[in-house]
């Protein structure tokens, strides 16, 4: 055969030599396009730009414009920051370099930690081969011709990550001296890595095992051109300044003490008072909604978890403990509970559904590794529910969930996207089960209008889950609300209700939350708002401030008056100047600052002013507080 046609993405076919490459069918089409293409896909895979074409496949062209194209980018990039850290550092040992959503690793092992100078090195031999333009080529080899290539090179890790796949044949790639395991694609060539930036270092198991060997993690980013990397690093110096662990020291919100152990809160005056009012506005909002509050103990028994199917499929995350020779579980999930309470009394088709929500406190055994200040912690508050309905009723349940979801991340200003997770391998229940609770959840998620995404095998181990992930003013995704529908648990607990033929049927329950876990939550509203909360959340929503020693008994009643109203007030009555004073006040962001001097004691008045500098009319106290009422009554 001397000629081929291939199939584009429009439909048309187009005729080309036999043996031609992604990269001649680019050209074929332009100059324009030959020099943009990286990459392509044929009958949906993604393959390099010299990949050979087959007579009737489907191709299409990845450009540095395609959505598949910052994953080549960025994994390509990883590949040459380890052909770097190799040139400076022969005796080190590679192992794998993902690209990841934020950009990519390589984990080494080396003799020595890197450093940040070392980091300066890399980058600047990564630089000098990217400039060098040299080729990235495919070859194929059999896994016995890999394994003597790689031991041959000193590269133990690879030589086990090749017997460990069992395949007959792998794909190296080879820039110049260097040569990878790889399933690719990549970049045809070096120069086109041209922006990029090598960010952190820290330490990984090998494999994620702690009995293997520690390596030195190097994350790095890369983008397609310099502005988009230039943007992504502006955004992670404002996140830095927005940590959520650096202002909770400096707004003296919550504290972490290795005395009392890694993962476990402590909650500082302010840091509570912000947790209260995140949990008033929950039960409100909750008993708005058709919900009843409810609260089950701390730690139940171990035969309970056994029957919930956890013990099998989740004890490696709980903890246990024996109570007069009785193991008991302490709760990692607040469902057992609320399902004790549903087995109370008979039940009735007309009392459905039932909705129960628990600011429940639970405590999971997480790694030491993966503690990450208020965003990963062994012990936190879900407000979570669990709702128990009929089949009939399991659409309007889910939608009211979402309707739910949309309208409290609207008060909080956050946008979210959706996602269905699927049955994941370890799981209980029937395959009829599953195919329910997972239709349920796409009929709602295809009527509520929004997009979505699926996730497969990425569900609870006892049902599908909607994931909502929030985006952040930084437009980060942090996961938070879930909404998981469980045909397994009703099941196991003999949960049954009489239906209006006087039959015993069998509910679902939904279980479901919103803010998700209260610690994560305030740990993503202090980045979110770079710890500037709206005055109905702050913990403190004004400070008086004197002049001078004469104001103080009037800026006294003042204080009195405002407290006794419900203002969160604070008073700074210190004989320093009033601009020290001031500024103090901004930088613990709050909202205003009533300064009293000789006129305000005069007039009856206080003087506001807001943290961004901004001065109000004065107003006397009572004036001051209906203008505080009025402004978070709606929750701005």
């Amino acid at each position: 055969m001397n000629e081929i046609k291939v199939t584009l993405p429009d439909g048309s076919q187009r005729p080309l030599p036999a043996g031609a490459t992604i990269f001649d069918l680019a050209a074929s089409i332009g100059a324009g396009l030959a020099k943009a293409a990286i990459a392509g896909k044929i009958d949906g895979n993604l393959v390099d730009l010299f990949t050979p074409l087959a007579d009737g496949a489907r191709v299409e062209i990845v450009t540095e414009k395609s959505p598949e194209a910052l994953e080549i980018i960025r994994h390509s990039t990883s590949h040459l920051m380890a052909q770097a850290v190799k040139a400076l550092f022969p005796q080190a040992k590679v192992t794998i370099g993902p690209a990841i959503e934020t950009g990519f690793y390589y984990d080494f092992d080396v003799d020595h930690p890197f450093t940040p100078e070392d980091l300066e090195k890399i980058e600047e031999k990564m630089r000098e081969l990217a400039k060098a333009d040299l080729k990235i080529e495919r070859s194929e080899l059999s896994s016995a011709e890999a394994v003597a290539k790689f031991k041959a090179m000193g590269e133990d890790y690879k030589v086990e990550l090749i017997e460990d796949l069992g395949a007959e044949r792998v794909s190296i790639y080879t820039q110049g001296d260097f040569s990878d395991l790889c399933r690719g694609p990549h970049l045809p060539k070096t120069s086109l890595c041209k922006a990029f930036k090598l960010t952190s270092i820290a330490g990984a198991y090998w494999r994620g095992d702690e009995k293997r060997p520690m390596l030195q993690r190097v994350y790095g980013t890369a983008f397609g051109d310099k502005k988009e990397l230039d943007a992504y690093l502006a955004r992670i110096e404002e996140a830095k300044k927005r940590d959520h662990r650096k202002l909770g020291r400096e707004l003296d919100l919550f504290s972490f003490n290795d005395e009392v152990g890694a993962g476990l809160v402590i909650w500082h005056p302010k840091g509570a008072m912000l947790r209260t009012i995140l949990e008033d506005f929950e039960r409100k909002e909750h008993l708005k909604r058709g919900y009843d509050i409810v609260l089950g103990p701390q730690i139940l028994k171990t035969e309970l978890w056994q029957r919930s199917g956890h013990y099998e499929n989740y004890r490696e995350n709980m903890y246990f403990t024996t109570v007069d020779e009785q193991s008991y579980g302490v709760k990692p999930m607040n469902c057992l509970a609320h399902m004790m309470i549903y087995r109370s009394q008979l039940r009735s088709y007309r009392d459905l559904p039932l909705r129960y929500f628990e600011l429940g406190t639970v405590h999971r055994h997480e790694r030491a590794g993966v503690l990450h200040g208020l965003l990963r912690v062994r012990g936190f508050t879900q407000d979570d529910a669990h709702i128990l309905c009929t089949p009939e009723q399991l659409d309007a349940e889910i939608k009211g969930v979402i309707q739910f979801v949309t309208e409290v991340m609207a008060i909080f200003g956050f946008e979210f996207e959706m996602e269905l997770s699927t049955r994941p391998e370890k799981s209980i229940g029937s395959d009829d089960a599953w195919e329910l609770a997972t239709n349920a959840l796409l009929s709602a998620l295809k009527d509520s209008g929004r997009p979505f995404e699926i996730n497969e095998g990425d569900g609870a181990f006892y049902g599908p889950k909607i994931d909502i992930k929030l985006r952040d003013a930084l437009d980060r995704r942090w996961q938070c609300a879930t909404i998981q529908c469980d045909f397994t648990l009703p099941e196991r607990f003999d949960l049954t209700y009489v239906d209006a033929d006087g039959e015993k049927k069998r509910p679902v329950m939904v279980h479901r939350v919103i803010l998700g876990a209260i610690e994560r939550f305030i740990g993503v509203l202090i980045e979110h708002f770079a710890g500037n909360f709206p005055t109905w959340l702050a913990p403190v929503q004004a400070t008086i401030v004197t002049v001078t020693d004469n104001q103080i008994p009037y800026a006294q009643t003042a204080f009195d008056k405002l407290r006794a109203a419900g203002v969160r007030v604070q008073k700074d009555f210190r004989n320093e100047k009033l601009g020290f004073k001031i500024r103090e006040a901004q930088l613990q962001k709050i909202p205003y600052m009533l300064v009293v001097g000789d006129k305000e004691v005069e007039n009856g008045l206080l003087a506001p002013r807001y943290r961004d500098g901004k001065n109000l009319e004065g107003m006397a106290p009572e004036q001051f507080i209906s203008f505080i009422e009025n402004e978070v009554k709606s929750y701005r």
